[in-house]
């Protein structure tokens, strides 16, 4: 199976290690293995494979991790999953669709 990767360096994904207490919700609930917990700490492992889904933020008890979710392309391709609409980013396309 491929591994799942998104665009480059496009990820609004943040992690402030300095408040990290190293409980290790990001790893658990990361469905695409982006953090790591090295030292204590959690640390992420490739930043390009975040969509940007949000739950590390939201289980993260102390706050130290941002990304915000619901946006690109990844958001715009579960909205037409759940809505039966065709997938819509507002990516730049000027025709209208998604990447």
């Amino acid at each position: 199976m491929a591994e799942l990767k998104y665009l480059d360096d496009v990820s609004t994904l943040q992690l402030d290690t300095g408040g990290c207490i190293g409980c290790g919700m990001c790893v658990a609930v990361c469905p695409h293995a982006v953090f790591t917990l090295a030292e204590g700490k959690a640390a992420i492992n490739d930043h390009n494979r975040c969509m940007e889904c949000g739950a590390c933020a939201n289980n993260c008890p102390v706050g130290v991790i941002t990304v915000k979710a619901g946006v690109g392309c990844a958001s715009a391709i579960i909205y037409g999953w759940l809505t039966g609409k065709e997938p819509r980013c507002d990516c730049g396309d000027s025709d209208g669709g998604c990447c």
